[in-house]
């Protein structure tokens, strides 16, 4: 009986020896393939250049659909479609911030309007500068003291965080409650410190959001150097702010989130990898979110070029709207569960397109423990991080129907410096740590449309 126990255990572990040599051999040629042949950084270059920047309802997005649909089909998709999504519309259009003292000139300020903001009709809107470096602080103030002011939450981004994305986490409610905050109380307008790493003078973006029953004033973001700046001055004298903005909302259109995908030879139950095809209007989108859609074809690409036979259907979704609604995303959700498709998994990358480390596991303990247990074969790519619990932001409606999600985790040190700015241009991304990132999404997809 010991003998054939033994001899039952040695031939199982030849076995998953065997298995494991296999796919250490596909990680290599899915890598050399994506490295020698992706084309992923080239098709960066053409979106980033040839359309730029992408916000929600404008031109350039509508030009970038048809893109991301070219590609799909040259990717060699099966099928590509149009998922129709109703989209909110913002414009940014004209805006200036000033500052003066009692006794000075007026001087301009580099600013950014927050998106979804709205703005002061092209008026000039004036009045005294008032600092809280927290939301508790300005909880503390009476009402009289901050009724026709303005408001500075000067809230730096914490250098504490080695994982930069928890800085962000920690520092975004000042981005979307300054606006609803500061009109409770009577104020003309909010000033924000951006949400940003680094230490320069770049205003970064974002979206914000209004609460019901409560005016919809102005909200504007400076960067780190200016928010130091005006510290140091409120701290000697009265500083007064003016604004002039055209942005605000533009009510709704008809868009759309581009979808391909190639047919499961075993059933087409759905494996999805993506990222979203939207941007804010500053800068070109390349980081935010131009690399993973990219990434994201590249996977689809490399499954035919391989001649990989996937078992399950294997779709890219490039979703509308992420950065100031999630209409793309919410969309997808719902039509996913009116169709009644299943659903084995998703991931996307919206983290940029630097060097990947690790992949979130947005999931139940046994699938996470099953992705963890193949941690050695990623390891030769410098991807060694699987304890994160977390799935990118247009998951979420297919994670709260049960849907196993995830998220590429790149080294996170440098996104934050550029992040929602003009600076996130396709100068700042390295071709070998995009292709990279892309290469672990395919790794990843291969074992679990080979596993599951």
């Amino acid at each position: 009986m010991k003998k054939i126990l033994g001899t039952t255990l040695l031939l199982l572990g030849m076995t998953a020896f065997s298995q494991s040599k296999e796919d250490s051999v596909q990680f290599k040629k899915i890598s050399n393939e994506i490295l020698n042949n992706g084309k992923g950084y080239t098709e960066l270059r053409e979106l980033t250049k040839t359309i730029g920047h992408r916000l929600s309802g404008s031109g350039a997005y509508e030009k970038s659909v048809k893109w991301a649909e070219q590609k799909l089909r040259d990717a060699g998709a099966d099928k590509v479609w149009l998922q129709e999504v109703i989209i909110p519309v913002w414009e940014r259009g004209k805006e200036s911030l000033h500052i003066k003292t009692s006794g000075g000139s007026w001087k301009s300020l580099k600013m950014l309007s927050l998106g979804n903001s709205e703005g002061t009709g092209g008026k000039d809107v004036s009045g005294e500068i008032i600092m809280v470096k927290s939301i508790e602080e300005y909880d503390k103030l009476p009402a009289e003291k901050v009724k026709d002011k303005i408001v500075f939450f000067n809230y730096p981004f914490s250098q504490s965080f080695i994982e930069t994305f928890k800085g962000y986490s920690d520092a975004a409610k000042y981005r979307t409650t300054a606006a609803s905050l500061t009109a409770k109380k009577g104020g003309k307008f909010a000033i924000i410190r951006s949400l940003s790493s680094a230490f320069d003078d770049i205003p970064h973006t974002g979206a914000m959001r209004y609460e019901d029953q409560v005016s919809k004033i102005p909200a504007v973001a400076i960067g780190s150097t200016t928010a130091d700046e005006l510290e140091a001055l409120l701290k000697s004298q009265k500083i007064t702010a003016k604004l002039n903005s055209n942005c605000g909302m533009k009510g709704e259109k008809l868009s759309y989130s581009v979808i391909g995908e190639i047919t499961g030879k075993k059933d087409q139950s759905v494996i999805v990898v993506g990222g979203h095809l939207d941007s804010w209007d500053v800068g070109e989108g390349a980081h935010d979110d131009g690399a993973g859609i990219v990434q994201s074809i590249e996977v689809l690409r490399t499954f035919k070029k391989l001649g990989i036979q996937n078992n399950h259907t294997i779709r890219v979704v490039c979703f509308a709207n992420e950065e100031n609604g999630v209409k793309g995303g919410i969309q997808y959700g719902k039509t996913v569960k009116e169709k009644n498709e299943k659903h084995l998994f998703a991931i996307e990358s919206d983290a940029g397109g630097f060097a990947p480390r690790g992949v979130a596991l947005d999931m139940d303990d046994a699938r996470r423990k099953q992705i963890q247990g193949w941690s050695k074969l990623f390891l030769p790519y410098g991807v060694y991080n699987f304890e994160e619990r977390f799935s990118g932001t247009d998951l979420y409606p297919l994670h709260d129907m049960g849907i196993p999600a995830a998220e590429l985790m790149p080294d996170s040190q440098r996104y934050f410096d550029i992040h929602h700015t003009e600076e996130d241009t396709f100068e700042k991304v390295n071709r070998r740590e995009l292709l990279l990132g892309a290469a672990a999404m395919t790794q990843l997809i291969y074992m679990i449309d080979k596993n599951w």
